[in-house]
């Protein structure tokens, strides 16, 4: 099974891909760790991102649809992926599609305010990265990690005007890229203002079905 994962942060993509994964026993592949290892690697491929991302500028797209073919041609993609963050534009997809077929792209549907609501939520340990939301998983005391006990902190792309300047992002990026799957027959949209649990459930039927 051949997938692509869509939806604003906060849609609990990466979540969801790593549920549906281990279920279908196929790898779960995000474009920022293809980043992170190409980089830890030392690769040719790895050192051209380390030198963009230093000099504070986007992957380009070559260079990103290089990455995911690398990755592609690996034995554990054989029988299927689910790519999580590419493509991002029109560009990428019709990169992708010359090296690979696609059975479904799933898109995760959630409003504005839902995920504003969910991401503004977050609180994180500084220490250790643990992550509690104040609604959905808090911690045992207002404002306190459970181990350490250090105070707790909102960073700064979860307060809700960065919020806001990524949904725009990826509202600009993201609308072709729907539309142009639609027209291909591979759409399958999934509410994603459900638990974790029932939006994992609505995926493996739709892409089973």
């Amino acid at each position: 099974m051949r997938l692509v994962f869509l939806g604003p942060p906060g849609a609990g993509k990466g979540t969801i891909a790593a549920i549906v994964s281990k279920d279908l026993g196929i790898p779960h592949i995000s474009t920022g760790d293809l980043f992170r290892e190409a980089i830890k690697n030392k690769t040719e491929l790895g050192k051209k991102v380390e030198s963009i991302l230093a000099s504070g500028e986007l992957v380009p797209d070559k260079l990103t649809i290089a990455l995911v073919k690398d990755r592609l041609s690996k034995e554990d993609a054989k029988e299927g992926f689910i790519l999580d963050g590419f493509p991002r534009t029109i560009v990428q997809a019709d990169g992708l599609a010359e090296f690979s077929s696609l059975d479904y792209v799933v898109n995760f549907d959630i409003s504005d305010e839902a995920v504003i609501k969910r991401l503004s939520g977050r609180r994180v340990c500084p220490s250790t990265g643990r992550v509690y939301h104040i609604e959905y998983n808090p911690p045992k005391v207002e404002g306190k990690d459970d181990e350490t006990g250090e105070d707790l902190i909102i960073r700064p792309d979860d307060q809700p005007e960065a919020i806001k300047n990524r949904l725009e992002v990826y509202k600009k990026q993201t609308a072709p890229l729907i539309a142009y799957y639609t027209e291909k027959g591979l759409i399958k949209n999934i509410p994603a203002n459900m638990a974790i649990e029932d939006v994992a459930k609505a995926v493996k039927e739709a892409i089973v079905s």
